[in-house]
């Protein structure tokens, strides 16, 4: 078994695009990358912690290579967007590749390069690589909350949410009839940064209030 670890915006949608290879094992969303031990969802939250949330994923190297991960990785979000993904903006949900071996850091590298040149995308790739530090596992709550709440990923350009802050000020409102996949209607919290949304093919999952929701 093999690991490897990928930050693309909110962890929800990606533990649950991951979480749908074959060959993937395991999956855990949590915090990598800053400077506070074991932090929780409210302090990554204020953008000040350095860390970005993230998907580990243990998988299976004879059913599904890094470089297939790499491929998951680029398409569910937008890698051009810097320090967020569409509506949830701050360092926290940065892109970025954390390697754990050379061999991981040559394939994310040389994947990078080839997406910059195939020119798909007209802005630079905004991904940063780097090593893999400490993993810290987000509270329960979070782990497969869209598999546990029998949500639907939705596309960004379907939602239209408010401005809103860690303070809890506001609160977003999805497309009036949009549903989730249990049929109710589809809530979101407050973002940590609610700021006008960029184009691009990102992917987040429908949100619900936490316990520990930033008030």
């Amino acid at each position: 078994m093999e690991e490897a670890t990928f930050g693309a915006g909110c962890f929800w949608g990606v533990e649950a695009a991951f979480g749908k290879v074959e060959g993937v094992v395991e999956t855990e969303v949590g915090f990598m990358g800053g400077t506070l031990p074991d932090p929780s969802y409210r302090q990554v939250c204020t953008g000040r912690t350095g860390h970005a949330e993230v998907v580990h994923v243990s998988y299976d190297p004879s059913v599904v290579t890094y470089g297939e991960l790499l491929d998951v990785f680029w398409r569910i979000h937008n890698p051009t967007q810097r320090d967020g993904q569409g509506w949830d903006v701050g360092p926290q949900y940065r892109s970025v590749i954390f390697f754990y071996t050379p061999e991981q850091q040559a394939a994310a590298q040389e994947s990078l390069s080839k997406l910059q040149d195939s020119g798909k995308y007209d802005q630079p790739i905004a991904t940063a690589v780097e090593p893999a530090s400490t993993f810290w596992r987000a509270e329960e709550y979070h782990q497969r909350y869209v598999e546990k709440h029998g949500l639907n990923l939705c596309p960004l350009t379907a939602v239209r949410r408010e401005r809103a802050d860690c303070r809890g000020v506001t609160r977003p409102r999805a497309r009036r009839g949009w549903r989730s996949a249990r049929g109710r209607p589809a809530r979101w919290p407050p973002s940590c940064a609610g700021n006008r949304p960029s184009a691009g093919p990102a992917i987040v999952a429908v949100r619900e209030h936490g316990p520990d929701r930033p008030s």
